[in-house]
């Protein structure tokens, strides 16, 4: 378990969190925003680690900017930022909604009053399924509703979600979070008129590796070296390979990566009934009498 990496991951992303949190991103297309938190990131001396998430009003998660992305953010937009950094594959996952709506105010207090009542139960051997409990209880008790389909995760090097869930609403079974284990807890929330699920929309634009298995293609398998050499295992974003491939050909490849699932492509995440979603997120190290909290600010 190397803390002292995740520790530092963690400032340098709340850091950036605080940042984006604050700044008016109305008239900024995605592609702005996206390349503007990812360098931030890089500037203090980490790499991303996933494309930063531009998710804007019913799209709950999973939109990244396509290259020169030309949608534009809204004063009526709730956008939820979802950014990563890592330090030698040590994760640090956060996210903040922001909102120029006054009448969604609540949707993105509720999502950041559920993180916060989780965060003050956390300690090793609490139940995954109490931490979803709480959550669950405190937004329904603001009058929103939780995505039920949508969790928190384990953390591991190099892998975002490592296979153990943290829910957003009371579920049996379950696990007991374990002593110096990292994990993101990231509470959607939608509208008492939502549908308290998401379901798969059609734009892909967030993609990992699946296996490095060759593909038979000589130019798809240098590609597939390269994402290998320079994300391993983590997701990465179309126009983070166009900075020295052509847009189309990069496409083109990439399309038969995924074909021969040596790639995988993450969908966008919709809000079953098209209402707003809001979402906070922090990633924290469970202790023997509390919690470190790695991305609070």
């Amino acid at each position: 378990m190397q803390t002292e990496e995740y520790i530092k991951a963690g400032k340098i992303a709340s850091e950036v969190r605080e940042m984006v949190r604050v700044k008016d991103w109305v008239g900024k297309t995605v592609y702005e925003i996206c390349e503007w938190v990812e360098d931030e990131i890089r500037k203090r001396g980490a790499k991303c680690a996933f494309p930063v998430n531009t998710s804007i009003n019913e799209v709950a998660a999973h939109y990244t900017a396509e290259p020169n992305d030309p949608i534009t953010i809204k004063d009526t937009d709730l956008i939820k930022i979802d950014l990563g950094a890592q330090i030698n594959g040590y994760i640090a996952d956060t996210a903040v909604t922001v909102c120029y709506d006054p009448q969604y105010d609540g949707l993105v207090q509720a999502a950041e009053e559920g993180l916060a009542n989780a965060m003050s139960m956390i300690k090793a051997g609490v139940k995954a399924s109490d931490i979803g409990r709480t959550i669950e209880t405190t937004i329904k008790q603001m009058g929103y509703k939780p995505i039920a389909n949508l969790s928190g995760h384990s953390l591991e090097q190099y892998t975002i979600h490592a296979g153990k869930s943290i829910p957003n609403i009371w579920s049996i079974g379950g696990f007991s979070l374990s002593e110096n284990s990292a994990y993101a807890c990231e509470p959607f929330v939608t509208t008492s008129e939502g549908g308290g699920f998401v379901r798969n929309g059609q734009i892909k634009n967030i993609f990992a590796i699946n296996s490095r298995k060759k593909t038979k293609n000589a130019e798809a398998d240098k590609l597939l070296d390269y994402i290998w050499e320079n994300f391993n295992m983590l997701p990465f974003a179309l126009r983070w390979i166009t900075k020295d491939r052509d847009e189309k050909e990069a496409k083109d490849l990439l399309d038969i990566l995924v074909k021969k699932k040596a790639v995988q492509a993450y969908p966008v995440l919709i809000e079953v009934n098209e209402q707003r979603v809001a979402q906070a997120e922090h990633t924290f190290i469970p202790t023997e009498d509390g919690v470190t909290v790695t991305t609070k600010a």
